[in-house]
């Protein structure tokens, strides 16, 4: 019986391409789930300093949902730095202009804050409506 733990080496782990529908999903439960995948914590071999997580590719981003009355009450806060620079968006205005933002920020948030998070990231996909540019690597759809 092999009594070592086991520790992932980069490029050790197989990546897999996940395809998720984003429409009618509430858009906090979606992103812990995204955080979750793309981390690789879904898998066994989820070792924290190597980059163990799958591609994720994001369809209909546009057509996420949020609970409550959070669309008009929550903000979106930017700030230039400069005086007069602070700029502040509904969410419901974010999920009209900038749907892809909006879930980027909130899985962002559920990351680790160090600098394998930067990589994690790089490999959540987001796109507005049915259409994408990641054919050839032939993700899988999933339900999350």
């Amino acid at each position: 019986m092999n009594r070592q733990t086991f520790q992932a080496k980069p490029g050790q782990v197989a990546q897999n391409w996940l395809l998720v529908d984003a429409t009618d999903q509430t858009l906090g439960r979606l992103s812990s789930k995204l955080a979750t995948i793309i981390m690789g914590k879904h898998k066994p071999e989820y070792t924290p300093q190597t980059d163990t997580g799958d591609f994720v590719v994001i369809i209909n981003a546009e057509k996420i949902k949020l609970t409550g009355n959070k669309a008009d009450h929550k903000f979106f806060q930017t700030y230039s730095g400069y005086p007069g620079g602070q700029k502040r968006f509904s969410y419901r205005t974010m999920i009209a202009d900038k749907p892809e933002l909006l879930i980027e920020r909130s899985v962002r948030r559920m990351l680790p804050r160090n600098k394998l998070s930067r990589h994690m990231l790089d490999k959540l996909k987001i796109y507005r409506g049915t259409e994408h540019p990641h054919q050839a690597q032939q993700p899988v759809p999933t339900s999350l």
